[in-house]
């Protein structure tokens, strides 16, 4: 019971912490503004991208708690929740495309340490973060991009 709870409570504070972030940062007139690339999605695609990703990465992060959270990449997974969850005030809600491409740049990186700490640890929380890995590195690009195309 005790493990399910812990599950429970990482799903709700990993979705619904992004789906509050999400709310609390909805593109508006000016990113709808913004120059971007041709390979840029249509945004109804990242509200669920994100919730499969988010619950991906909240069962990671319960597996390398349920094992491992006095090691030093239990708080690498927390950095980069915290990252992740930055990302969007800076873009959206300070409309700063090149403090948010400094912040995801961080992020992608905790993200590959991560996985890498992961792989031996628990190589299924690290395969769980792989997409989330794959996704962060095309919105590393894409918020290049925007950052390049409204010079």
């Amino acid at each position: 019971m005790h493990r399910t709870l812990t599950l429970a409570a990482f799903i709700i504070l990993v979705l619904g912490g992004g789906t509050l972030i999400g709310i609390s940062n909805i593109p508006g007139p000016w990113y709808a503004g913004l120059s971007k690339p041709p390979f840029n999605p249509p945004n109804w695609i990242f509200g669920p991208v994100w919730s499969v990703l988010y619950v991906m990465i909240a069962i990671s992060g319960w597996r390398l708690w349920q094992g491992h959270r006095k090691l030093s990449v239990m708080k690498m997974w927390w950095a980069a929740l915290g990252l992740n969850f930055l990302w969007s005030p800076v873009f959206f809600g300070l409309q700063n495309p090149s403090l948010a491409l400094g912040t995801i740049v961080v992020l992608l990186i905790v993200l590959i340490n991560l996985v890498r700490r992961c792989w031996n640890l628990d190589r299924t929380s690290a395969w769980l973060l792989v997409p989330y890995v794959a996704w962060v590195a095309f919105a590393s690009l894409l918020n290049a991009s925007i950052c390049w195309l409204n010079l």
